[in-house]
This record gives structure tokens, sequence and C-alpha cells, in this order.
């Protein structure tokens, strides 16, 4: 089985389940998961988790992300996207490009965001866009996103090519939305590529025709991020004995037990003597010892390797 990340570019057309779905096919293995929904007519970068790095996802979903957008003003969706059923159109030729320069950066920051109904977000069990096929619409409430960074790339009004660096749960479509309504237009998203999520850029990504090719060609460790490297921020602890056994089964060690000085709130990676990394821990001085963050250890497995 594979374990490690692999920075998939998920092309036009596909859910990011499809690409999980083909991803299993390919590799030949169940365990998969994606970090996070890219919208069908959305392209982009796809981090996708293999094996154990699976206990990833989570915590890779949260990670800032970068998109490149093109924004359409004078024009209003039902799914806040040119996809849509359009809503309404308005005249754009009495915009000006700085007044539109400066409602764009006027988003960067902290803003309340209202989820777009076309969205996976589920209520009572049912996904919002289940319900918005179904001709409902229920109120849903503001969430406080983070627009880290916005660079106007272009701008040939009435369409703005944008770069947005947001946090988790932003949507970008409704920031195309929201700074149409803001310029009294309206305004829809035309085209979507995500360039970025957390340590992964578009640069370094694989379409799965080419996840295929290295497969066939026996080439995958080549385009596979291992678990560990995603923690390189992080000093390493070896241990053997006792204290390894502890951390096999997720139980506490001390800094003794480490050898070194370590700073309260301290994250480490820990190793056995083979160099297997075993888990992710954090050091709470108070108590003077490391307790498990996150465990990537499966002894089953290990038991089932070993055959």
């Amino acid at each position: 089985m594979i374990h490690g990340i692999i920075n998939v570019y998920k092309e036009k057309g596909f859910t990011s389940h499809d690409v999980v779905a083909k991803l299993r096919g390919i590799i030949g293995q169940r365990k998969i998961g994606h970090t996070g929904t890219l919208d069908p007519d959305a392209t982009g970068v796809l981090p996708v988790c293999l094996g154990k790095a699976t206990k990833l996802c989570d915590l890779l979903a949260d990670k800032s992300k970068t998109y490149e957008a093109v924004l359409l003003l004078g024009k209003t969706t039902d799914t806040q996207d040119i996809t849509g059923t359009v809503l309404t159109e308005r005249e754009t030729r009495g915009l000006i490009n700085e007044a539109v320069k400066s409602c764009v950066y006027d988003f960067i920051g902290q803003y309340e965001q209202v989820p777009p109904m076309y969205s996976a977000l589920k209520v009572n069990g049912k996904k919002l866009y289940e319900l918005a096929r179904e001709g409902k619409e229920i109120e849903r409430k503001a969430r406080p996103v983070t627009i880290h960074e916005i660079q106007i790339l272009e701008m040939d009004l009435p369409r703005v090519r944008i770069s947005v660096t947001c946090s988790k749960g932003t949507y970008i479509r409704t920031l195309c939305h929201d700074i149409g309504v803001k310029l009294g237009c309206g305004g829809c998203m035309e085209e979507l590529v995500r360039t970025r999520s957390g340590r992964f850029l578009l640069s370094g990504s694989a379409t799965l025709s080419e996840v295929e090719e290295h497969q066939r060609g026996g080439k995958m460790e080549s385009i596979v991020t291992p678990i560990d490297a995603m923690f390189t921020g992080y000093r390493n602890i070896i241990l053997t004995g006792e204290a390894l056994q502890r951390v096999y089964n997720g139980n506490t060690f001390t800094p003794a037990e480490a050898s070194e000085h370590y700073s309260d709130g301290e994250n480490v990676r820990v190793y056995d003597a083979e160099g297997q990394f075993i888990a992710l821990y954090e050091y709470y001085g108070d108590q003077r010892y490391f307790k498990i963050v996150k465990m990537f250890f499966d002894r089953n497995e290990m038991t089932e390797e070993l055959r």
C-alpha cells in the first residue's frame, strides 16, 4: 500500500470524488481521500492522501489556499458562477477602473460570508445543492472567512482576473458575487483555478493520466510526498525500548527519554530506530511529558506486511 500525498491537477468536469474514485482504480487501493472539494468546472491543485496519510485530510484541508479567478461584473446567477441560471443583468459601462480596484481590495481581511445554496454544506443531513435543485432555498448563517491577499492580475471590464489567498471555507464565487453587490451591478465567477493548497503548488501537480503513467512505469515514489515531509519544520526524536513501546500504543513519554531540551507546546516527529515515522507528539512543559497529536503507526498493517 502507498502511504503519502499526491498533488493532483483536477481537470475540468471531474468532481473531487471522481478524482478519488479514478485514483483507486489506477493505484489499486481503497484507502484514499481528498483534502478539499473543488467544483466540477474548477481546475487546479487537489492534494490527495493515500494509506496512512488519510489521517492528514482534515489537517491539510485547514491550510490556506490560493485561487486565480475571473470575476464577470454585471451578471448574477443562482449558482454565483457562469454555469447557473441568469438572475439579473445590468449595464457596466459606467464602471471606473479605480472604483472597481478599491472595491476589490476592500475585501482583504476578515468578512462575514453567506455560503451559497449550491454548495456541499449539509443542513439536517441534506446537502444545500440538493435542496437548491429541488427549488428550495433556506436561510444560511454568515460565517467569518479571511481574505489574506488579493491581487488584480488583469482588468478589462466587465471582467477582472484576480488572485486570492484565503482561509479554509471561503467560496470564491461568493466573493465574486459580494464584490458585484457592493459595486451595485452584480457579479459572478467565470473561471476558477486553485493554484496552491498549503505547500502544494500548481507547478508541481500531476494529471490523472500522468499519475497513471507513473504507476505503469513503477515510478510512483517520484510524485508521492511522504507523510513526515509535511512536518519538516518539527524536530525529530528517535525512540527505542520501553519508550517506543509506549508510543506505539499512543501513550506519553518524557523529555529524559528524548534527551534534549524542548519548549512548551513544541511539536515533534517520533521515529523508531529503523527510521519509520510513528507519530506526531506535543510537549507539555508544565507536566514534563510528550502527548500524542496524531498516530501514523498501524500495528495491524505492519503485521500484514510482515506475513
